[in-house]
């Protein structure tokens, strides 16, 4: 019996040294532990700032935001656009102005069913506007300037 067990261990040895080369050279080990799964960070970012970032007076370039908002407070006046997320930004260089302006809804608008209908009698609605006030651009109308 142990003949034969010596016999089988010589022959499984003779099959590993044939092979096992080849299987050292086909089979790598991991050389680094593995890394842990990485944590989910979301939501520990600050909230979104509304509302004004350049105030009355300021001197703005074309393209800046001058106004956050999520509903419609502040209305685009002359030269600003507006996002698609109701960001109000400049069209041109200029300084900024605030403007409040009488706002009288149509007569059978939605506006004023629900809004005027719950205000007292004498109740004046104003509207925010934020206007650039484009700075003087010399030398562009020199044809003008001519007549």
């Amino acid at each position: 019996m142990a003949a034969l067990a010596s016999l089988m261990l010589q022959s499984r040895a003779g099959l590993l040294v044939s092979t096992q080369s080849y299987l050292l050279d086909s089979v790598r080990f991991a050389s680094k532990k593995a890394g842990g799964s990485s944590k989910n960070l979301g939501g520990r970012s600050p909230g979104q700032r509304y509302g004004f970032k350049k105030q009355d007076g300021n001197f703005v370039h074309a393209g800046n935001i001058l106004a956050t908002q999520r509903l419609m407070r502040y209305h685009p006046g002359a030269h600003v656009g507006m996002g698609t997320n109701k960001t109000l930004f400049a069209l041109e260089d200029g300084y900024i102005r605030f403007t409040k302006e009488v706002y009288i809804p149509a007569p059978r608008s939605k506006e004023a069913t629900q809004v005027i209908t719950k205000l007292a009698k004498g109740t004046v609605l104003y509207k925010t506007f934020i206007n650039v006030l484009p700075i003087k651009q010399e030398g562009k109308f020199k044809l003008v300037d001519m007549v």
